[in-house]
């Protein structure tokens, strides 16, 4: 299968209007953003639990990254409430699921295979940064080689420079209206920019974002 698996190109979903499919487990729904494979698949995804719901003992070969949106996500190493961030890495394995039901945001297979440090971040409890310009505050979860994931939050009426993204840039939009001179993306947007790319950023009403860069292949110029 192959879902918005060209990396050249600008993506834009807006996951309130994706339909959920049936994984190969009993109550585990996932709305595809991208992928690119079949059930081992270089992939994108909203995965939604529903209570007491499991998967199979699995390994996860080029790792995987988690953010939890809603509800209590388990596996063997600990529960995970909202707003954690856990970076599995290539080789480990787990039997995830969920007895109260949970919503998470999940990318397999993106990380560098020497990538080897397991992380876990209760982003509601860690310590923000100031970005680089005023209004701009940022909390870094993983950064390895070009890769870097991090949550960014934009006080209302937040403008950034424009920009180029070396390796490209995803974004999925926790909170808030997220902005460019492209369009406006409200909570639930899934925005994939790629290698090279350029934009101008900004939030009129404020927003919080989940981003990760540098992970794109560098195949293309813009």
């Amino acid at each position: 299968m192959k879902l918005n698996a060209d990396f050249s190109r600008r993506a834009v979903i807006d996951s309130n209007s994706l339909p959920w499919a049936d994984s190969p487990a009993a109550g585990i729904q996932r709305q595809l953003l991208e992928r690119d494979g079949e059930e081992q698949a270089r992939a994108t995804s909203l995965v939604r639990y529903a209570p007491r719901s499991k998967f199979a003992h699995h390994v996860h070969t080029l790792g995987e990254e988690i953010f939890v949106l809603e509800g209590i996500f388990t596996d063997e190493t600990g529960d995970f409430g909202p707003g954690t961030y856990i970076k599995n890495p290539p080789g480990s394995a787990h039997a995830p699921g969920s007895e109260t039901g949970c919503l998470l945001f999940v990318k397999l297979r993106h990380l560098e295979l020497d990538d080897s440090e397991r992380v876990v971040i209760d982003t509601q409890k860690a310590a923000w940064f100031p970005g680089m310009v005023a209004g701009l505050s940022v909390l870094p979860l993983s950064e390895f080689a070009t890769q870097h994931t991090a949550l960014v939050k934009w006080a209302a009426g937040t403008y950034f420079n424009p920009h180029h993204h070396y390796g490209g840039e995803e974004i999925y939009v926790l909170e808030g209206v997220f902005e460019d001179e492209f369009g406006r993306y409200p909570a639930g947007t899934w925005i994939r920019s790629p290698h090279l790319s350029k934009h101008c950023p900004f939030s009129t009403e404020g927003c919080t974002i989940l981003v990760k860069t540098g992970h794109l292949p560098a195949l293309h110029s813009y």
